[in-house]
């Protein structure tokens, strides 16, 4: 009886040996940690940017000045800065422009009666506005407003008494438009913009005066810092 004990107890050994044997020869079953997925950066609006801009102007010499309507090229260059809040962007740009404005008629009829030519130009412009807009991601629609400032040219002859005029002047105004903004990348922008812009009165030639006013449409890019 003891010697039957005995060989039981030993084929129970034998076979817990070999189930062991047999559970290490198996595959691992531990499975590799997933690495978290990459956190995509929510774009914003906030930085300072710079660009440039190019477009075309078109307005008039009103008051009854009978200049023709000047239009032409205008081109320059914006700096600025964004904070956005939310769903909401506010900001600061200011602008300078080479314009090419330029409105010229033979018919010109002076306050006095008498009659001549006349050149009228806006040779540049500037402006410092506010912008708030909405950003939807990368879009932008915005308003903006503010400050205008530019050089106007009247020149011309009176016919009538013989006399050539010319007189260049330095006016401030203000300006108003809106536009549409997109983020290709999160540094590269371009825009679509229109402004109305109005540099007020000035005399040209004794009392007569002309009002300087335009509009704006422009194309812009920028670099966002």
């Amino acid at each position: 009886m003891k010697k039957v004990l005995l060989a039981g107890v030993a084929a129970l050994g034998l076979v817990a040996a070999a189930g062991a044997a047999s559970a290490a020869d198996l595959p691992s079953r531990r499975v590799a940690p997933v690495a978290p997925a990459p956190v995509v950066p929510v774009f914003t609006w906030t930085g300072f940017y710079v660009g440039v801009n190019a477009g075309y102007g078109f307005g008039e010499f009103s008051k009854g000045a009978g200049f023709d309507d000047p239009d032409g090229f205008i081109g320059g260059g914006q700096i600025g800065y964004n904070y956005q809040f939310g769903q909401f962007v506010a900001g600061l740009e200011a602008d300078i422009q080479y314009a090419d404005l330029k409105g010229s008629t033979s018919a010109l009829r002076f306050a006095n009666g008498n009659v001549g030519t006349g050149r009228g130009e806006v040779e540049y412009f500037g402006t410092v506005r506010g912008r708030v807009g909405v950003a939807f991601d990368r879009a932008l629609v915005y308003v903006t407003g503010g400050l205008a400032y530019g050089e106007t040219k009247f020149s011309g002859v009176d016919t009538t008494a013989g006399i050539a005029f010319s007189k260049s002047d330095t006016r401030t105004g203000w300006t108003l438009g809106g536009g549409i903004e997109y983020a290709f990348t999160n540094n590269l922008t371009a825009r679509a913009e229109y402004l109305y812009v109005d540099l007020g009165d000035n005399r040209y030639y004794g009392v007569n005066k002309a009002g300087t006013e335009f509009s704006v449409v422009r194309a812009g890019l920028n670099y966002k810092f």
